[in-house]
């Protein structure tokens, strides 16, 4: 997927590579990215998406409040998928809060030990 360089919809990046803050933000990128190949999607689709997720957020947003850009990706996902009803809202809800009750951590292994 041809992503923008700069601009609000352009993923965050160190020295020219992506930043990911957290495994479930690259299991998104990821998801989106292997969906848009699959030609489940077009780019313009997911731009459209992501761009009214960031001005619903830069509109409502608090002062000081972080930039979530990937929980916008995710959404922005989330809203393609359910306007091409590949997936309704209510199974994205359903399944949103079935991995909330999880414990921290549940899918990753302590190699310490």
């Amino acid at each position: 997927m041809p992503l923008d360089i700069e601009g609000p919809a352009a993923p965050p990046r160190s020295n020219g590579e992506l930043v990911f803050a957290e495994p479930w933000e690259s299991r998104a990128f990821g998801m989106a990215v292997t969906l848009y190949e699959a030609g489940v999607f077009s780019r313009p689709e997911f731009q459209t998406a992501l761009i009214a997720r960031i001005a619903g957020w830069t509109a409502s947003r608090e002062h000081g409040e972080p930039y979530p850009y990937y929980r916008l990706w995710l959404g922005a996902l989330e809203d393609v998928l359910a306007g091409l009803r590949a997936v309704s809202t209510d199974e994205v809800v359903a399944r949103a809060q079935a991995l909330a009750r999880r414990s921290p951590g549940h899918d990753h292994r302590d190699h310490a030990r």
